[in-house]
Parts: C-alpha cells; sequence; structure tokens
C-alpha cells in the first residue's frame, strides 16, 4: 500500500482533459470516454475489439450498480459464462485480452481507480 501521494498528471484528449495518477490510471472513473480507453490501450499496445469492450463494458456497469469496481473473481466469471468455459479458460481469455493482467491493463483502460489493497494479476 502506498503511503506518497500521487503525482497527477493531466491528459489531453480531443474530447477534453482527464487527470490521471502517476500510473496512468484515471483519478475519476466518470471522466472516462472511448477515446480515453483507445489511448491508453495503445499506450499498452492493445488493440480493441468488441471482445474488449465487453469486458470494459461489463466492469463499467458493474462499477455504476454496485459502487465499487469489480475484482477479477467477477470478471472472471463474466468471462467463463460469456465463453462457456471454466475459470482456467476464463483466465486464459482475461490475458488474452489483457496479456499484462486485470489491474495492470483492464482496471487501467476501463477507467477504473488504480486498486490500492489488492492484486489480482
Amino acid at each position: 500500500m502506498r503511503t506518497r501521494p500521487d503525482k497527477l498528471q493531466e491528459l489531453s484528449l480531443p474530447g477534453g482533459k482527464v487527470e490521471r495518477d502517476e500510473g496512468g490510471y484515471l483519478t475519476d472513473p466518470n471522466n472516462w470516454s472511448m477515446e480515453f480507453a483507445e489511448h491508453v490501450a495503445a499506450e499498452e499496445s492493445i488493440t480493441l475489439t468488441p471482445d474488449h469492450y465487453e469486458v470494459i463494458d461489463f466492469m463499467r456497469r458493474y462499477n455504476d450498480e454496485h459502487g465499487v469496481m469489480a475484482d477479477a473473481r467477477f470478471v472472471l466469471k463474466f468471462l467463463a459464462e460469456r465463453y462457456k468455459t471454466d475459470k482456467p479458460g476464463s483466465r486464459k481469455e482475461m490475458f488474452r485480452l489483457f496479456p499484462y493482467g486485470y489491474v495492470r491493463q483492464a482496471c487501467k483502460i476501463a477507467g477504473m481507480k488504480q486498486p490500492r489493497a489488492w492484486s489480482t494479476g
């Protein structure tokens, strides 16, 4: 867990400016846009596909409905149902879509705040 404050960065997008922490995560998930997702995905060397957007949409809906971001187990369950697979299969799909993992890429691209007290890959 961090003990020092984040150094904030301002990112200028065609639709306006957004603020990110030093890890590149949005400081306010309400400022997320598809422009932001595309920009961050490009930084992570990911070309977003409809499969990516299904996961991103699930994560954003979960955050809106529950007031907290979904941890990886909920996203893995979503992927298992979506691809009609088991837990190892859903984990494989997660890493196919986001090779550096849920926290490093999926959360960042979906506009979630950086998790502070847990890591799920």
